[in-house]
């Protein structure tokens, strides 16, 4: 067993930190409660499982926490950096509010085709667009985006479920790799979030 899961499954209160892979209602608890995992297969297994399950209702809770694709947001918590990672491809190159996460004004929505897409996307189905980026380049978004404007409701809520599922087990990945680091030295965070 790998030292990341090994810390996983010895967490006091693993729902903390899983609650940054995924906000969907539930879901951590249910992620937890399938401790020890034997490896990194069942526990992403187990966490498919339980967004599989998961009602509509729980996976919306999810999307309101997730930020529009291309403005990603400025806490300083873990969530909120592992979305700025995620989401570097879409930004990159790009300047103004939706950059730093401000809202965005007609005049934005009309220089930029990722906002204007937001923007269409989320009056169809009314919830940001949520895509897995990592990985992507701003130009395979956008033609995700134009295809996915063309579905409709339940083509498109099982398609967010995937990403949703993608991006869960991508962080699942990430918090593994942290507690296998172990704690940061002292200093070490700000060192580390300084060279960002």
């Amino acid at each position: 067993m790998d030292r990341g899961l090994r810390a996983f499954n010895a967490l006091p209160a693993p729902a903390e930190p899983l609650a940054a892979c995924c906000g969907a209602p539930g879901w951590a608890d249910a992620v937890a409660a399938g401790r020890p995992y034997p490896d990194r297969g069942a526990l992403r297994a187990a966490a498919d499982a339980a967004l599989a399950t998961a009602g509509w209702p729980a996976i919306a809770t999810a999307l309101a926490d997730h930020p529009r694709i291309g403005s990603p947001p400025r806490g300083g918590d873990r969530r909120s950096a592992w979305s700025r990672a995620e989401q570097s491809a879409a930004v990159a190159g790009r300047s103004g509010p939706a950059a730093t996460g401000v809202p965005v004004d007609d005049g934005e929505a009309a220089r930029d085709p990722l906002v204007a897409g937001n923007l269409a996307y989320e009056r169809r189905f009314g919830h940001v667009f949520l895509i897995c980026a990592s990985g992507r380049s701003r130009q395979q978004i956008l033609a995700a985006l134009a295809e996915r404007l063309r579905h409709d409701e339940a083509t498109e809520r099982a398609v967010v479920r995937r990403e949703l599922s993608a991006i869960a087990a991508l962080r699942l990945d990430r918090l593994l790799s942290e507690l296998a680091a172990g704690p940061a030295r002292p200093g070490q965070r700000a060192t580390e979030e300084g060279a960002r």
